[in-house]
């Protein structure tokens, strides 16, 4: 979204944090989409992950993509990512822990413009590979390795983050090397519209999450859950997970966000190109010149935002919020899933709906629904109905925000078009992961290896 004020003057206090985020508010002409996504590669001649070096390994598709206008990023002389230039197309292309690729998308005005973006890092992507030996799977959980068969990539808060999880929960390092996600990233106009798109977001995260679940399998059999990726967070560092049932309190704004980044343990700060171990430390003392890591030194912008980076909520906030709560999947869903948002939260009336929708929703409802949606999907109760109930009536909203944003391709379809593959899977009360399910208890007879021809880009 849009670009980190990193200058070097210092923050020297919380009030300072407030303003740096609220700096996010613009209007809404100036409103953005930013999608995300990551996707498992793997060897295609033997299914096994791909390693960072060698002819067939990460760093080769690094290299090989650049010839489409990509320039390397690099921790000190080990390249870590991609980046391009605006007039190019943007956007960036990074690695998390265990080696899933990830497009990070440009700030782009539509759908439109977003599922071409989506179809041309595809493109590039497939035609590296095919040179490579190297196939991409979208899926939130890798369906049949487990931790010590995932590579790790050589990133220096990686390497601080392996140490740590495992002090902080059972299922941090599944996180961090077996999962894949999509988000999307949007604006706000207002403190007072951060916080309404934010209670929605958080509210809604389950109904994304049961949509989008595409993870059944783990070391090449069910777990009886559709969505193993979302539950995996349930069991990760709980100081910078969860529900943020904070939001819904009378008053919430900016400040209050604020406080709770700054009792969440840090990891690092980033220094010349090296990252410091700041593990567990207070940023409360980094503000005021007292991080045992750099005694007195005081925090940058950068620092802060690298901070905001290091919390994992259902939705995050940043200068623009970030919708976390689906699993990695299909092209198609790739498309689908800033739809969904953009037409909730992109059009005044259709929020103002939504809003009100989700109003009497208790605590306990909400934090049932984020429990049982990564098991039971569109089939978990709710209120008399299912989330498949639900569903149907938010995707009505979601059409009607698309429509009334106007934005139309060459053949005059409107953004609309792209929810397309959602209401096929309220039609028919299947999932992704449901329907992965059907056909491994099926035409696959209990065999894993067709769900990488299934899933494959």
């Amino acid at each position: 979204m849009a670009a980190a004020d990193n200058n070097l003057s210092y923050l020297e206090n919380v009030n300072q944090l407030k303003d740096w985020m609220e700096a996010g508010c613009k209007p809404v002409e100036d409103w953005r989409i930013g999608t995300e996504h990551e996707k498992f590669g793997l060897r295609t001649h033997d299914r096994t992950p791909l390693p960072y070096h060698g002819p067939d390994g990460i760093h080769a598709m690094l290299e090989g993509l650049m010839r489409f206008g990509w320039q390397g990023k690099y921790e000190g002389d080990v390249l870590v990512g991609l980046s391009r230039a605006g007039e190019a197309g943007g956007g960036s292309v990074t690695l998390e822990p265990g080696g899933q690729l990830e497009l990070s998308g440009a700030p782009l005005t539509n759908i439109h413009q977003t599922c071409a973006e989506v179809n041309t890092h595809l493109n590039e992507v497939r035609a590296v590979a095919a040179e490579l030996g190297q196939s991409y799977l979208g899926i939130g959980y890798a369906p049949s390795w487990g931790l010590e068969d995932a590579p790790q990539m050589p990133k220096g808060r990686y390497r601080l983050m392996t140490d740590y999880m495992p002090t902080r929960g059972t299922r941090g390092l599944e996180m961090m090397y077996l999962t894949a996600t999509v988000q999307v990233n949007l604006d706000f106009g207002s403190p007072a519209d951060m916080v309404e798109k934010l209670k929605i977001a958080l509210a809604l995260q389950p109904l994304a999450t049961a949509l989008f679940a595409n993870s059944p399998f783990k070391n090449g059999k069910p777990t009886g859950n559709l969505s193993e990726r979302s539950l995996v967070w349930l069991d990760t560092d709980p100081d910078r997970t969860g529900m943020l049932p904070m939001v819904f309190e009378s008053g919430f704004g900016f400040e209050h966000y604020v406080d709770y980044a700054l009792d969440a343990p840090m990891y690092f700060v980033q220094r010349e190109g090296s990252f410091i171990n700041a593990l567990g430390m207070s940023f409360r003392d980094f503000l005021h010149g007292r991080l045992p890591a750099l005694p007195g030194e005081k925090p940058t912008a950068a620092d802060w935002e690298d901070h905001l980076t290091t919390l994992f909520p259902e939705a995050r906030v940043k200068r623009f919020i970030e919708m976390r709560g689906a699993d990695a999947g299909s092209w198609q869903s790739l498309c689908a899933l800033p739809a969904f948002w953009v037409g909730l939260l992109y059009d005044a009336a259709t929020q103002k709906r939504v809003a009100d929708m989700i109003a009497d929703w208790t605590p306990e409802e909400r934090d049932t629904l984020r429990r049982a949606a990564p098991i039971s999907g569109l089939a978990t109760p709710f209120r008399g109905g299912s989330l498949g109930d639900l569903a149907a009536d938010v995707l009505a909203l979601a059409t009607q925000g698309l429509h009334a944003r106007k934005f139309v391709d060459g053949t005059g379809g409107d953004e609309a078009l792209f929810l397309q593959p959602l209401h096929d899977i309220v039609s028919h009360g299947q999932t992704p992961a449901d329907a992965l399910l059907a056909k491994y208890q099926g035409e696959w007879d209990g065999q894993i290896a067709p769900v990488f021809d299934a899933l494959a880009f």
